[in-house]
């Protein structure tokens, strides 16, 4: 057999190269908390004060929930600020942009809704791209830098990540080493790819090689072997627990950190032990977290890691059977859910937090490979689907 090429783009043929730039998706978080952090060593933020009070061009609308419990940066990067907006679709390319602000207050072209306090910040643990955009403002009123400047002086350059970049618009320069997304139908996303004004949530464009560079670094700061970017000790308390399995940008495990990503066509998968090992996953397709999931069981056993991903078991449902779960539910204040068929399994869409695969579990249940919780059906007393359940998200099937 031939050796296999992997395609950055289907129509041209062009091969996956070591700079070719992929979309990290939701990775772009621990990249940006580490600028973060870096501006708390700088004393330009802070972790537990009021995120309000380094906000110039906008503030977290007080409310009920903030009236004795202001929204921190601490809070935020450990996605425990009771904040709103899970996700972001991003932008076709060439369609219009909204600014931050418009983004915050859910303002057109803005297509996602105000992003605000609903719940007692510090209370609960619930994953936010919301909270990291307000972050991301806050970086830019306290230096007066644009965003993608900021994390190229503060992390990038100095982590040798020398071909990422947070710019949305992608420049056309970098157009011609972009890959392409694709979505899990096998199409290619509208022009290629989406913009994401949402940097630090969801904007950096990266490689794998880079990513493993921004994961060695983080391995020797915590062991005191490297400085370049932040201090041992902001390191170590990075990853410290904050808020359910969560640090501060990081999702931990014993010996381990991590995080996923998912844009629009592309998906990727960044973790890195306590004791040097680590593994960095990027695809340009929405069925890559497949790919990426297997990789990690395989990576696991050889390298004998104590925390290993879970290893899930799909029960195939037949094809009429799976039929009772597609439809349309409404989710609250997510809006509206599609769930289709996409042959052994199902796919999840909702403009807020994206598209993502559910794998069948038995029974009415079933599992992603990201961070979305399992999914519990609800039927009537005639099987007829009525509803589920996802952690603290519960929807209702729509007629029709």
């Amino acid at each position: 057999m031939g050796e296999r090429i992997w395609l950055a783009d289907l129509e041209s043929k062009r091969p996956v190269e070591i700079t070719t730039l992929f979309q990290a998706g939701s990775i772009s978080k621990p990249v940006a908390a580490v600028a973060a952090m870096k501006l708390v060593e700088e004393g330009k933020l802070a972790l537990d004060q009021n995120i309000n009070t380094f906000l110039t061009t906008w503030k977290v609308p007080d409310n009920e929930f903030t009236k004795d419990k202001k929204v921190t940066l601490r809070e935020i990067l450990s996605h425990s600020a009771g904040v709103t907006v899970h996700g972001f679709p991003g932008y076709a390319a060439g369609d219009p942009i909204p600014t931050l602000v418009q983004v915050l207050d859910g303002v057109k072209p803005a297509n996602t809704p105000p992003i605000r306090v609903d719940v007692v910040p510090g209370s609960i643990w619930r994953y936010s791209g919301g909270g990291y955009t307000i972050m991301q403002l806050a970086m830019t009123d306290v230096t007066h830098e644009p965003f993608p400047e900021i994390m190229r002086n503060t992390v990038l350059i100095k982590a040798g990540m020398r071909d990422s970049t947070y710019e949305n618009p992608l420049p056309s320069r970098l157009s011609g080493v972009a890959a392409t997304g694709y979505g899990s139908d096998g199409a290619p996303v509208a022009r290629r790819y989406h913009t994401y004004p949402e940097m630090a949530a969801a904007g950096l464009w990266t490689t794998a090689s880079d990513l493993a560079r921004f994961g060695i670094e983080i391995q020797k700061s915590r062991e005191g072997r490297s400085n370049r970017i932040l201090k041992q000790g902001t390191v170590q308390e990075m990853l410290t627990e904050q808020k359910k399995p969560w640090g501060l940008g990081f999702q931990l495990a014993p010996n381990w950190f991590s995080h996923g990503g998912a844009d629009e066509g592309f998906q990727a998968s960044f973790g890195c032990s306590f004791d040097g090992k680590g593994l960095v996953v990027m695809t340009n397709s929405d069925n890559g977290g497949r790919l990426a999931h297997e990789i990690e069981l395989a990576f696991a056993a050889v390298y004998g890691l104590a925390e290993k991903p879970v290893e899930r078991e799909m029960i195939p449902i037949p094809g009429a059977e799976m039929q009772k779960f597609a439809g349309n539910y409404s989710a609250g204040s997510l809006g509206e859910i599609i769930i289709r068929i996409e042959g052994d399994h199902l796919l999840v869409s909702n403009q807020r937090i994206g598209s993502f695969s559910l794998f069948p579990a038995g029974g009415t249940a079933f599992f992603s490979l990201g961070l979305t919780p399992d999914v519990k059906f609800s039927v009537d007393d005639h099987d007829v689907v009525t509803g589920f359940i996802s952690g603290n998200l519960k929807a209702t099937k729509l007629p029709g």
